[in-house]
C-alpha cells in the first residue's frame, strides 16, 4: 500500500528488453536502504525490486507487455525523471490517501 504522496524523484539509468519484458535501472538517494522484492511506487505504478547495486545507488525493476500497455512506463527513457515512493509502513502516517498502485485499465 502507498500514500500516493511522492517520495522522491528516481532517474532512469539504463533499460533493458527482454523478449516482452523491459528491465529498468533507477537510481535515488535512497537505494542503500532497498531490499530485493520490496514494493515501490514509480509514476503511480507499483513495481517490484529485483535488483540492487548500493555502490551506485541503483535498482532494477521489470514491467511486463501488460504493466508497458496500460501505463506510461512505455515513454520512459534514460534520463526520465520518475516520481517514487516506497511503500507504506504500517506504523507510519497516513499522510495521503490508501492507494496500491495496481493498474486494471487505462481510459
Amino acid at each position: 500500500m502507498f500514500t500516493g504522496i511522492i517520495e522522491k524523484m528516481a532517474k532512469v539509468v539504463a533499460i533493458e528488453q527482454e523478449n516482452t519484458n523491459y528491465h529498468f535501472t533507477l537510481e535515488v538517494d535512497f537505494a542503500k536502504e532497498l531490499k530485493i522484492d520490496q514494493s515501490m511506487a514509480h509514476d503511480g505504478c507499483c513495481l517490484t525490486v529485483v535488483k540492487l547495486d548500493y555502490d551506485k545507488n541503483q535498482y532494477v525493476v521489470t514491467a511486463m507487455k501488460e504493466t508497458m500497455d496500460k501505463t506510461n512506463l512505455s515513454t520512459w527513457q534514460v534520463g526520465t525523471e520518475v516520481n517514487v515512493e516506497r511503500s507504506m509502513k504500517m506504523d507510519g502516517r497516513f499522510d495521503g490517501h490508501i492507494v496500491q498502485g495496481h493498474v486494471d485499465q487505462i481510459a
